[in-house]
């Protein structure tokens, strides 16, 4: 007799002539195989459960786990747990996770300390390129000759504001003379943060600008400039200036379809790219609010221009008497104005994690890994073995250095941790 509530008692089983434990069940006049009507009986814990289910994985070209079980059945095995034993094992599969497996993720890091703190406009800035747009260069007999123009747009870390240059070619050259006409207008940058595009990283070796040293070094002449690069492959890491880049091109595509040029000129696709940059830092930082003791609306251009609107002059806890002897007061009370308010305001929006709020397993050296690589089909890509981990401040691992061998070759890639599938 089987106890009474045993597992075994729905069913019905019995012993078969080799001393097998099969299930007697209720389908003795179906029209199926004697396996398939009475399957075998095994334990979940037993190692022969294991082996089956491998093994039937395997015969269906790895499936998931209805398909598997339906092949198990079929054979004249009955898995007492079978459907989490079979997920377990799925989820441990090595081919499965190389098919399907996801990438691994981990807690959004702390923001940086040059976006949190106040430092005068475009101290610190993010740099990324986009474009390219057809424009004439000269008029020919038959016609016109047409070249491409990019942009390069400047970030302010601090108070998001923006200032874009056009360039004329994706070269190190160009966009020295674009950094030189930034540095000209807005004054040097302490930090600049990029991801390693080759005109980055080519500017950056022609600069003399070392981007491993902290040490402040000099722009062209020992004067002031660090570079950072992101991770290659991690374009969330910059999404301080990916986000207005899509802003920029919402707006120019906009003011172009509008106009309806014919024919687009240097002269005036830097019209559009000035106007494109006077929209951008008059967006509003914040919520607009409906308090009416909080009537102006914190802008970038509030900070760039020292004027909140062509009309209402600036406030601050200074007599008017001054304000109209010193113009000094002016500019400052409207700097102060803006410092609160973007303390007050803006800095705590960016407290929350919009998403990647929960810590996930740290990816760890000697980790067999699946290399993303967007050039190749999933089945192609790389394997590799974890050879290093570069923790942050708060020992989460976001980057590691992956050993490949390619075509005999070893090479070590730096990668986010959103570009590796853990195999092992």
């Amino acid at each position: 007799m089987l106890p009474k509530h045993s597992r075994l008692t729905k069913l019905s089983p019995f012993i078969d002539q080799y001393g097998l434990l099969r299930v007697g069940g209720r389908l003795s006049y179906a029209m199926l195989s004697d396996e398939e009507k009475q399957p075998v009986i095994i334990p979940h814990d037993h190692y022969i459960a294991t082996l089956i289910i491998r093994y039937y994985h395997s015969q269906t070209v790895h499936q998931g786990r209805h398909i598997t079980e339906g092949a198990i059945r079929a054979a004249g095995f009955w898995i007492l747990g079978g459907k989490r034993l079979v997920s377990a094992i799925i989820h441990k599969c090595v081919v499965c996770r190389k098919l399907r497996g996801r990438f691994e993720s981990q807690k959004m890091a702390e923001l940086p300390k040059d976006r949190v703190n106040p430092e005068p406009p475009f101290t610190s800035v993010g740099v990324d390129v986009f474009g390219p747009w057809e424009v004439v260069t000269r008029r020919t007999r038959g016609g016109s000759a047409d070249s491409k123009r990019w942009a390069v747009l400047f970030t302010c870390l601090s108070i998001r504001a923006v200032h874009i240059e056009l360039i004329e070619s994706m070269s190190a050259s160009s966009f020295i003379n674009a950094l030189r006409r930034f540095f000209s207008v807005r004054g040097p940058a302490k930090l600049i943060r990029s991801d390693r595009g080759t005109n980055f990283v080519g500017a950056c070796k022609e600069l003399h600008i070392c981007s491993n040293d902290a040490e402040l070094l000099d722009y062209l002449q020992d004067k002031g400039c660090t570079w950072l690069f992101n991770t290659p492959h991690s374009s969330h890491m910059g999404g301080a200036w990916e986000r207005l880049i899509g802003v920029a091109r919402r707006i120019l595509d906009a003011m172009l379809l509008q106009s309806k040029p014919t024919h687009l000129t240097h002269e005036t696709l830097s019209t559009f790219m000035a106007e494109v940059m006077a929209i951008i830092n008059s967006r509003p930082l914040v919520p607009i609010s409906t308090d009416p003791d909080n009537p102006t609306v914190l802008t970038p251009a509030m900070l760039l221009t020292q004027k909140v609107d062509s009309l209402s002059a600036p406030c601050g806890d200074f007599s008017t008497t001054e304000l109209h002897a010193k113009q000094w007061k002016q500019v400052q009370c409207l700097a102060d104005t803006f410092w609160k308010r973007w303390r007050r305001d803006y800095l705590f929006t960016l407290q929350s994690r919009k998403k990647w709020a929960e810590t996930g397993p740290n990816v760890k050296v000697g980790n067999v890994v699946l290399l993303k690589d967007i050039q190749e089909s999933r089945n192609n890509w790389p394997m590799g073995i974890v050879t290093n981990t570069l923790p942050s401040k708060d020992g989460n691992v976001r980057k590691v250095e992956v050993k490949v061998t390619k075509q005999g070759t070893v090479k070590v890639y730096a990668r986010p941790v959103s570009d590796v599938i853990v195999l092992l």
